[in-house]
């Protein structure tokens, strides 16, 4: 039995044929022969196979869609984000969509169709200048606004707004809405963080922080929030709230006045204009929440209006070129005359 064994094994190891089992670590298609022997499916290794782009590779060629050639979306994260369960019918699912550009964070909320997204609500970091946050409109604590400022103005739309007040203290700590007996569920939606990388203190968590302490119910967990540690398992709630109120940049404030001033007023100079001291941060951030709750609506700006300039010279109707010929004669006429006085 010993010497079957040994017997087989020495031929599993190496085949009479030269061929052998595909190996798991090698998968690549392209570098494989395959070669049936019996109940056995063997492969043949070959060298690398050139793909030959000739008529027939250009005739069968199919694109990719246009925003994945131009690397905004991600489909396969948008496929699962779109989708919604099919025992809920025409019930759209809603995105939470986070966005932050050099000088903005955008925040939207939206569902789709296939004419494309319907933009529900959204908010910009554009708008806290108008609640008292004129300096640093990208960072965490500007997210934060942002997407509370997004959750009250979508619920104030709705009617909402005073069902689903939200977490009124900042603590940082986590908090999830829960719908309420006998009122309209709590408005949920997914967060949609386009192809930013998601790692733990991003500003895309903090605009969705920010949404859930408005009152939106979005799935979520503390592992991605500034003060998790990933090692001990743990969530610094104090140092996610120091994130919210800004206090990381009054910290690093206080430090460059200390070590270098002239990076400094460099890097802060726009704080130096507006007069926004590191001592000032909380108070700002906790006024600009409060006013944010007070008064989330959006105010269209007045359209002004524009006087139309004309750059060429209106066309004359048949009266006025029949009146202009009349004038050129007479003018005519008047200088023959002047002329045979003279």
């Amino acid at each position: 039995m010993e010497k079957s064994q040994q017997r087989s094994s020495v031929l599993h190891t190496a085949p009479a044929h030269g061929l052998r089992p595909f190996p798991p670590a090698e998968r690549c298609w392209a570098c494989w022969s395959v070669v049936s022997r019996g109940r056995r499916t063997l492969f043949r290794r070959m060298g690398f196979v050139k793909v030959v782009k000739n008529k027939a590779y250009f005739k069968r060629y199919q694109v990719k869609f246009r925003r994945r050639r131009e690397g905004k979306t991600d489909y396969y994260a948008r496929k699962r984000l779109v989708i919604q369960d099919k025992n809920k019918y025409n019930t759209p699912k809603y995105r939470m969509i986070v966005r932050v550009t050099n000088r903005d964070i955008i925040c939207q909320i939206a569902y789709a169709r296939i004419e494309g997204d319907m933009i529900v609500c959204a908010a910009y970091a554009h708008e806290l200048p108008k609640y008292g946050v004129k300096v640093g409109l990208t960072n965490y604590a500007a997210a934060y606004c942002t997407g509370l400022l997004l959750a009250r103005r979508l619920l104030n739309r709705f009617g909402m707004d005073k069902i689903y007040e939200g977490q009124v203290e900042v603590t940082g700590d986590e908090y999830n809405v829960e719908s309420i007996d006998g009122q309209p569920g709590a408005f949920t939606c997914y967060l949609d963080a386009g192809l930013a990388r998601t790692t733990t203190g991003n500003k895309v968590f903090g605009a969705l922080k920010g949404a859930v302490d408005g009152g939106l119910s979005i799935p979520h967990s503390t592992k991605r929030f500034p003060g998790y540690d990933s090692e001990s398992k743990e969530f610094n709630v104090e140092v996610h709230q120091k994130h919210i109120m800004g206090q990381n940049v009054a910290d690093y404030m206080r430090y460059l006045m200390e070590e270098d001033e002239d990076a400094y007023k460099k890097q802060f100079s726009q704080y130096i204009k507006n007069n926004v001291t590191p001592d000032m941060m909380e108070e700002m951030y906790k006024k600009a929440h409060a006013a944010i709750r007070e008064n989330p609506v959006y105010e269209k700006k007045p359209k002004k209006e524009v006087k139309k300039k004309r750059w060429n010279r209106p066309k004359m109707s048949l009266a006025q070129k029949k009146d202009r010929v009349a004038q050129k004669k007479a003018s005519f006429l008047r200088a023959q005359e002047r002329a045979a006085e003279s």
